[in-house]
């Protein structure tokens, strides 16, 4: 009996691009509306930069879409899409935990973080709040210029209008829930 190809998951970059040309959008409207320049943007849309959460949220804004949109797969492969997509993605990794939350103020993340390691590219910020909770590992979150560090069963709640940073900083993957409030 054939064996039947798993549907590979489409990347979220090509998600944005498909969007934004079908809204018939400019790569400077959408630099415009998020503050990104439009070589960052092509970046993220060829997949050569994996936009953190913050910065996914301002780009779906822009888009007029919902953010989980970008990151929608079905339950079943959940497991396997965190693994693929954390080698995808400089060694920072999230997955939504609040599907369907399309028209909601709030949303939930689990975010991966390679040991030692921060997320590649820009700084980000987004209109609202955000709340880290730390599962397991230590880690920075750099709030500005205020360097936090919080360890296991640790969380910091923030104006994540200010620019900020995740980064492990122990030598285990740290794995965190981030929950965004954006008005």
């Amino acid at each position: 009996m054939p064996r039947r190809k798993k549907a590979m998951p489409v990347p979220v970059g090509k998600k944005i691009k498909t969007a934004r040309t079908r809204k018939k959008f400019t790569l400077e409207h959408i630099a415009n509306e998020t503050g990104f320049s439009t070589e960052y943007i092509k970046e993220v849309e060829s997949g050569k930069a994996i936009p953190p959460v913050g910065a996914l949220l301002q780009i779906a804004r822009a888009l007029e879409i919902d953010s989980g949109s970008l990151l929608k797969e079905p339950e079943s492969k959940l497991q396997s899409r965190i693994k693929a997509h954390t080698k995808r993605t400089d060694n920072y990794a999230y997955t939504t935990l609040t599907p369907g939350a399309e028209n909601k103020h709030l949303k939930a993340f689990r975010v991966l973080i390679e040991a030692q390691q921060d997320h590649k590219g820009v700084d980000y910020h987004h209109e609202g709040e955000e709340f880290v909770y730390v599962l397991s590992g230590k880690i920075e979150v750099v709030v500005g210029e205020h360097i936090n560090t919080l360890g296991e069963g640790e969380s910091l709640h923030f104006n994540s209008g200010i620019r900020h940073k995740l980064r492990s900083v122990s030598d285990e993957t740290a794995e965190l829930v981030v929950v965004i409030y954006s008005p």
